[in-house]
């Protein structure tokens, strides 16, 4: 029942690709990573309205976060690392990457990160908390 196709909303993610040295100008490695995500795709799951006290020991006491994505066992590859569009439409050039102006900032930043995942055998829970990123 939780995951019937009209329980389901649009959303985005991009997974997590690796993360490359920042170098300074002098090409010395500054002990700094710069992280990647590949390009945003879209998948449809059932999110929830905000974060509910039925659902808290699911991903422990301490843990916080704002909503859950509830999905079907077949689920995209998505982890701690990924980064979402839940509120928000990325925008995106023709390629599927993110749109950047002049100064090359993106133009609709993620609005959500993944806290935690919790995998059982028929169904795939993540816990989501909202961020404010700026390009």
């Amino acid at each position: 029942m939780r995951c019937m196709s009209r329980n389901k909303v649009r959303f985005h993610y991009a997974p997590y690709e690796g993360k490359e040295p920042i170098t300074d100008e002098y090409g010395n490695v500054t002990g700094e990573y710069d992280v990647k995500h590949g390009n945003p795709k879209e998948h449809f799951a059932n999110i929830s309205a905000a974060k509910g006290e039925t659902t808290t020991r699911q991903f422990g006491e301490n843990e916080s976060y704002d909503k859950v994505i509830v999905m079907d066992n077949d689920a995209p590859a998505i982890d701690e690392y990924s980064i979402l569009w839940v509120d928000t439409v990325p925008q995106l050039e023709a390629d599927g990457s993110l749109s950047k102006d002049e100064n090359g900032k993106v133009l609709t930043p993620h609005d959500y990160v993944v806290k935690k995942i919790a995998r059982s055998m028929n169904s795939v829970s993540i816990a989501i908390s909202k961020v404010n990123v700026s390009g």
